[in-house]
């Protein structure tokens, strides 16, 4: 079985082509489904593993595969199932095997991989990809071994490290951005759409400004309301922005939505009765929830994940010291990973030993039964059962030694004493 990553994130692609290689919740479990049953034609033994992570920064998809060329049947399923040309796709995506895909899988749960440094939001994302995986059958041994010792990983650095300190949350980074364009937030009506993590977050550092007032916009009511009460804001459904789009200056969205909520024609009106005031928008969502020809209307400042992932670089190099620290960890528990899975490379071998001498055994005390059944002396029997096991045990590796030539001869003669070595 070996071990492998294949994807793509904000650093090899777009969020263009992102967007196109995104899994909707929603298809999640059918997608791992799809994968493990891909691999499983290649490989044909039914024991492969299959687990996807979806975010707004990447998409990878994890495997233990039997399969002759797994990191090309990897990549051709993300083409595939996505219905992407793969030539196209091919130059963004990353092809990780065995203990480069397990370094990769322990960097992005530390947050060493984000766009924000030292971020804690991916470790829950992988958590809520891995439950779904493991619902929809995909994990076995070694994913789930994997993902565990990267939970352990994840802990280990960001309790030991200071990794998180100094960084700048996209959150953050959203109201940095808006104050560039308006002097006081305090003036301002802020909309949310959406009610996940992400826009919560948001939601925290724009109240910390004390904008003039917070609304949330979210397909569920219930859930919008449940937000907007905690900041003391209002909250409306996602069909009332055509008509209320114009009241607000600035918008942040973070949905799921795998279609725009929010349109050029839509924009366009508000901003006409707006009267071209300003309005500020950031769309956080992968795939967009803001059509991209917004950000070409002049009254409009619109910003992707990926502009703001340019924000939030600053300050990285007060974090080396403790990059470097947690680069020095996750080399370890890499190593020590790989033996693990070495170990389980063998289990097979030890498995087949212990069937065969069982095998012996079992035959030779047969034999000893029948000749005490026949009345013979005991010591007798037993001398004749221990020289059988001993002339069966000792008879493969004789005979691989006779056969055997030049150097294999030489590297025989050498571990054959250490394995037969008994206690005394």
């Amino acid at each position: 079985m070996q071990l492998l990553a294949v994807g793509l994130n904000h650093t090899t692609a777009p969020v263009a082509l992102r967007e196109r290689l995104a899994f909707a919740p929603d298809q999640l479990g059918s997608a791992v489904r799809a994968a493990r049953n891909w691999f499983q034609r290649l490989d044909g033994r039914g024991s492969d593993e299959a687990a996807i992570l979806s975010t707004c920064n990447r998409t990878e998809l994890y495997a233990a595969s039997g399969a002759a060329n797994p990191l090309d049947a990897g990549a051709q399923f993300l083409a595939d199932f996505h219905h992407l040309n793969y030539s196209e796709l091919r130059p963004h995506l990353y092809m990780l095997p065995q203990h480069e895909a397990v370094r990769h899988t322990f960097r992005v749960a530390s947050g060493l991989d984000s766009m924000v440094l030292g971020e804690t939001q991916i470790l829950g994302q992988i958590k809520d990809a891995i439950r779904t995986a493991d619902e929809a059958g995909g994990l076995g041994t070694y994913l789930h071994q994997l993902f565990q010792r990267s939970f352990s990983v994840a802990k280990e650095v960001r309790s030991t490290t200071e990794i998180g300190a100094h960084s700048v949350s996209m959150a953050a980074a959203s109201v940095r951005l808006s104050q560039r364009i308006f002097d006081k937030l305090s003036e301002q009506n802020v909309l949310f759409i959406g009610a996940g993590e992400m826009i919560d977050l948001c939601a925290t550092h724009f109240a910390a400004q004390n904008p003039r007032s917070i609304t949330v916009a979210n397909r569920t009511l219930e859930r919008g309301e449940l937000l907007a009460h905690r900041f003391n804001g209002k909250a409306v459904r996602l069909a009332d922005l055509q008509t209320q789009l114009h009241q607000y200056d600035i918008l942040i969205s973070s949905t799921a939505s795998s279609l725009p909520l929010i349109g050029l024609g839509m924009v366009e009106r508000a901003i006409k009765a707006r009267r071209h005031k300003p309005m500020f928008m950031v769309d956080l969502a992968v795939p967009r929830d803001i059509e991209p020809e917004v950000g070409r209307l002049n009254d409009v400042f619109l910003y992707t994940v990926d502009d703001l992932g340019k924000v939030v670089q600053a300050g990285i190099e007060n974090r080396q010291a403790a990059v470097a620290q947690a680069e020095a960890i996750i080399e370890t528990r890499v190593q020590s990973f790989m033996h693990w899975v070495d170990d389980r490379a063998v289990v097979p071998v030890i498995q087949g030993l212990q069937e065969n001498g069982e095998a012996i055994r079992l035959a030779e005390l047969e034999r000893a039964r029948k000749l005490l059944a026949k009345g013979e002396d005991i010591d007798a029997v037993l001398e004749a059962l221990s020289k059988g096991l001993t002339a069966k045990f000792m008879h493969g590796p004789q005979q691989a030694l006779h056969r055997a030539q030049g150097s294999e001869r030489a590297q025989l003669a050498e571990l054959l004493p250490q394995l037969f070595r008994g206690r005394r």
